[in-house]
């Protein structure tokens, strides 16, 4: 798939968040890159052979207050590659831009991992009837 195509993807995914959602996104940047660097699968402290479809960096909004006024934005990174390797078929790439793009933006709103997983079950359930997960 051609950058520009997963570019689309991506922007369709954040467009298919509730509106009362994307009105609440406030100060966060969402790019896209081919795969992650050395430098964040390290911070991560990721074994080699797994997989980073998306990786959010920066100050959750639950966390803001009076010290944040000038702070730099949050930055979502989504990773086509990774995505691609999962995904079998044109139709479970955009499953899989969809979850992931949600998975990071609910760590925006200060949503850790164990609850963004509880949360991503409980949307895929009502979304997308479970037909992909992210592992």
């Amino acid at each position: 798939m051609s950058e520009e195509e997963f570019e689309k993807l991506v922007k369709k995914a954040i467009l298919k968040l509730p509106p009362h959602i994307r009105k609440k996104m406030d100060n966060v940047a969402i790019v896209i890159k081919k795969r992650p660097s050395n430098y964040e699968r390290e911070l991560l402290k990721m074994r080699s052979g797994s997989l980073l479809l998306g990786l959010y960096q920066g100050v959750p909004q639950t966390v803001w207050g009076r010290n944040f006024m000038t702070k730099l934005p949050d930055k979502i990174t989504i990773f086509q590659e990774p995505i691609e390797m999962l995904a079998r078929t044109p139709e479970e790439i955009s499953e899989l831009v969809k979850i992931t793009v949600w998975h990071e933006i609910a760590h925006h709103f200060g949503f850790n991992e164990t609850q963004v997983r509880k949360l991503q079950q409980k949307w895929q359930k009502q979304n997308y009837r479970g037909r992909t997960s992210v592992s």
